[in-house]
């Protein structure tokens, strides 16, 4: 997190956490700066990558403000498309989805609201070990407690309809 609550946040500051895919997490500002109202990660997604799949938030708003590049959104049923500047509403309790719908890498700040699910990236980085397929008991127990819900069996499904990067843990999965 931010050394201080005060003053401007650095590219180098704030815990980053690197999953098996590509993809970053990197807690920008988190409870401790905001009293507890919200906080930011910003996330880094390859080409083509899926954030994550199907899943609903319990007891967050998620903003995203696309930083850099393209990135595709699947909010119930509805599918569409935000670029640099943009800024997209995920409410509570609404299954979405999104990725980098293009050809390079993408940066988006997901500002989540109220705080503490920032630290669920952190709880949920070592379920994607290099050598290993994913530690899914584990993630669960991540996603319970911080009423998450993830639909697992969406991801084939997204990887193919959005024409995704298929990612190395699905390597053998249908």
């Amino acid at each position: 997190m931010s050394p201080s609550n005060y003053g401007p946040v650095g590219e180098d500051e704030g815990l980053l956490i690197r999953f098996n895919g590509a993809m970053t997490a990197r807690a920008v500002l988190g409870a401790e700066s905001t009293d507890d109202n919200f906080s930011i990660v910003e996330l880094l997604l390859a080409p083509r990558e899926l954030a994550a799949p199907l899943h609903m938030h319990s007891r967050e708003d998620e903003f995203t403000v696309v930083t850099r590049g393209r990135i595709g959104f699947l909010l119930s049923e509805e599918v569409f498309y935000a670029g640099p500047g943009e800024l997209v509403r995920k409410p509570r309790n609404q299954w979405h989805t999104f990725w980098n719908a293009g050809d390079e890498p993408a940066k988006v700040l997901e500002i989540i609201s109220p705080a503490g699910f920032e630290q669920y990236f952190q709880e949920i980085a070592n379920c994607f070990p290099d050598d290993a397929p994913p530690d899914l008991a584990t993630m669960a127990e991540a996603n319970a407690k911080y009423g998450l819900q993830m639909d697992f069996e969406s991801l084939p499904v997204l990887i193919e309809r959005f024409n995704l990067a298929r990612p190395a843990e699905m390597e053998g999965m249908a």
